[in-house]
């Protein structure tokens, strides 16, 4: 499948939805708020306006850290490139760690942007988390993101004692389906993965790419813009899992994944492809659609009870799959 398409004319795609239905009190809410930070044409904007915006809409949102979780800052070195990474550490003796790879088109987003989220998996799951400060695009563009990806979850997993597991939101969990691709031969692999309405490449002409091309929070016209912030390899016709796995000719091999699409995002169904592709293969993969929610819904978690639910759906999955396996299906 390639995962390049020349940008449509996008004034010819279908009206919207209904969002007046399919989202509750709550999410419209919690969109209203984002959008008193973040304009809709965010995207259109330079790379370091998208940051001074994403970064005051997190610290808005920032719902403070639990009690108990430790946190440290340190530095991985990847050949010439300094990877910052922030360290939370629970009471108690961690059954496992979670590498974490924050959202934000590879444009924006760091250790801050999801400070509270990382330190909150934490404390529910009891699993030390390493959240990753990658590079970001344009000022390094593909494959620069993939490549600090894939050297924190080298240098995380060749010092643990414990499963490793992969998590990611959006940009970050396209990261995190892209390092457990190229990690198969590892003698230490991901244990499992849990996706957050991650883009994986699908089909950007059909499907919830088109019905939800005008969805609150990321539209198709979004997409595109980051896509093209980001870059490519020099042959955009040519399979490449690092930037979209979902153009993987080899779907063997992968661990166990968990993939939560929003069932209101352009995103959505790169869950489905993504999950019945592993399984095709093999290998174990669960997809589920989170009803009624919008991309960028775990900053909602604390004023929303969908969001809530879908955040404990995040845990009791990194839970599962530290033990051994998927959590049971619904």
């Amino acid at each position: 499948m390639p995962h390049l398409t020349e940008t449509p004319d996008l004034t010819t795609l279908p009206g919207a939805p209904d969002y007046s239905v399919l989202l509750d009190a709550e999410i419209r809410a919690f969109i209203a708020r984002t959008g008193s930070f973040y304009p809709p044409d965010t995207a259109g904007f330079t790379a370091p306006e998208q940051r001074r915006v994403y970064d005051r809409m997190a610290e808005a949102f920032h719902a403070g850290r639990p009690e108990g979780v430790a946190v440290a800052e340190r530095v991985i070195v990847s050949g010439d490139t300094e990877i910052p990474v922030r360290r939370y550490t629970p009471r108690g003796t961690p059954g496992a760690q979670v590498v974490y790879y924050h959202g934000g088109g590879v444009v924006v987003g760091g250790l801050e942007s999801h400070d509270d989220v990382c330190a909150e998996i934490a404390a529910r799951t009891g699993f030390i988390v390493t959240s990753v400060d990658y590079r970001l695009a344009p000022e390094h563009r593909h494959p620069a993101a993939f490549e600090d990806a894939l050297a924190a979850f080298r240098a995380v997993a060749g010092q643990s004692e414990v499963p490793v597991l992969l998590c990611g939101d959006s940009a970050g969990g396209n990261l995190a389906a892209a390092t457990a691709h190229a990690t198969r031969e590892d003698q230490r692999r991901p244990a499992g993965q849990v996706l957050i309405y991650p883009g994986l490449g699908g089909d950007m002409s059909r499907g919830s790419y088109r019905t939800h091309a005008h969805a609150p929070m990321l539209t198709l016209a979004d997409l595109y813009a980051y896509r093209d912030i980001r870059g490519a390899a020099a042959d955009p016709g040519a399979p490449d899992p690092t930037l979209a796995p979902l153009s993987d000719t080899d779907f063997t091999g992968l661990p166990p994944t968990l993939a939560l699409g929003a069932e209101c995002d352009p995103l959505c169904d790169d869950c489905a492809a993504y999950a019945a592709a592993i399984r095709a293969a093999g290998g174990q993969a669960q997809a589920h659609v989170e009803k009624g929610l919008v991309h960028g819904h775990l900053r909602a978690r604390h004023v929303s009870a969908r969001a809530g639910e879908s955040f404990s759906r995040v845990i009791a999955g990194l839970t599962s799959l530290a033990a051994g396996g998927l959590p049971p299906a619904g």
